[in-house]
């Protein structure tokens, strides 16, 4: 079938050093066009694709010329860009999180076509792998972290606190490595650069640990009730970081997942079976466990 053309919506850092690289090496896709507002980014990243650049959605769905977008803007802006995609008749791919909070992810889950959303470590092989090892329904305990350094990143306009910024993945990491849904929050710690909290999923139980001032680390561990462990997931640290600094500069470690998870959406919009992928239902659930987390935190 002929590849899907894609219209990128939001040309910041994840767009620019993520999504572009993602879409130039996926199989069944090809980026076609990019919406971004500002003038001097739309310039250099539709001029080094060579593709046409948009101040907006809107002007971007006009021109014609697209199957489907992707959606990397703030969250502020997902449920209007996906209103026009919906309105257009085209599918969409939201980045986390994918709403800015329940109301607004339901609200997106409403919509016909059905957005899906980038919930892209879902693709990484090392979580495939783990997630293969946790039996299902099973009374395993799982501890998700990530940190990295807020300005080594240097997004262009968001700024969103560890919660928002990091929180849905490891609250979607979470659900997909138990196959459970969140039914409770308890002792939640939200601070600007740093948040906690504990996840009661069915029988199993999840703490999660996220920061954005301190160095680069991902780690997920999964155990048996009785200590045992079921599987382990350990990246970065101040060992890596250097070794990474010494090392030849390359593409984006977040493209490999996005790559996968751009090649799985080609695939969706086509009506294939995709059970990786996240839906707008998963999108919800997201959102209303951080909901929780911040009025659990509120109410102490």
């Amino acid at each position: 079938m002929a590849e899907l053309r894609i219209g990128l919506v939001g040309a910041g850092r994840l767009g620019e050093q993520g999504y572009v690289p993602a879409l130039a090496a996926a199989a069944g896709v090809r980026l076609a066009a990019v919406a971004e507002p500002d003038e001097a980014r739309r310039a250099r990243v539709a001029g080094a694709a060579g593709v046409p650049g948009y101040r907006s959605a809107e002007d971007l769905l006009a021109a014609g010329g697209v199957d489907a977008l992707v959606l990397a803007t703030p969250a502020s802006a997902h449920l209007a860009d996906a209103r026009l995609a919906a309105a257009a008749g085209l599918p969409a791919l939201v980045e986390k999180p994918p709403a800015a909070d329940v109301a607004e992810a339901a609200e997106l889950a409403a919509l016909e076509p059905t957005p899906w959303i980038g919930f892209n470590r879902r693709f990484d092989d090392g979580v495939a792998r783990l997630r293969e090892a946790v039996p299902r329904g099973a009374e395993v305990g799982v501890f998700c972290e990530i940190s990295y350094r807020r300005a080594g990143w240097d997004a262009h306009t968001v700024r969103d606190d560890a919660l928002t910024d990091l929180g849905p993945h490891l609250v979607d990491l979470a659900r997909w490595l138990t196959g459970a849904d969140v039914t409770d929050v308890r002792r939640a710690d939200v601070r600007r650069e740093r948040a906690g909290f504990d996840l009661v999923l069915g029988a199993a139980r999840a703490r999660i640990r996220c920061a954005t001032d301190r160095p680069y680390r991902e780690r997920i561990e999964v155990r048996h009730r009785d200590g045992r462990l079921v599987g382990r997931l350990s990246r970065g640290g101040l060992v890596a970081a250097v070794r990474g600094r010494l090392a030849s500069r390359g593409p984006h470690p977040l493209v490999a997942s996005l790559t996968a998870q751009l090649e799985a959406f080609a695939r969706a919009v086509r009506g294939e079976l995709e059970p990786t992928l996240a839906t707008a239902e998963d999108g919800v659930a997201v959102m209303a466990a951080l909901d929780a987390v911040r009025a659990a935190r509120l109410s102490g």
